[in-house]
């Protein structure tokens, strides 16, 4: 039993769902932006905030990148 009364059989059927609904290729995508989510939460509660325009410009940044890759 891991933590939070959850069972490894358990926890590997949830997995198995969450990569049927979204498929190997959009897994990273959606951790990435579950994970910038995160990130920008816990900066907007310590108070450290950033400009529209640098958001934008990471964010342009980013896709670039990932059109590259493909």
């Amino acid at each position: 039993m891991l933590p939070g009364g959850i069972s490894l059989t358990e926890l590997l059927i949830i997995l198995a769902i969450i990569l049927l609904l979204f498929g190997a290729s959009r897994l990273p995508e959606a951790g990435r932006a579950l994970g910038e989510g995160i990130r920008n939460f816990k900066k907007a509660l310590s108070g450290e905030t950033e400009t529209v325009k640098e958001i934008k410009a990471e964010d342009v940044k980013e896709e670039k990148k990932e059109e590259a890759k493909v």
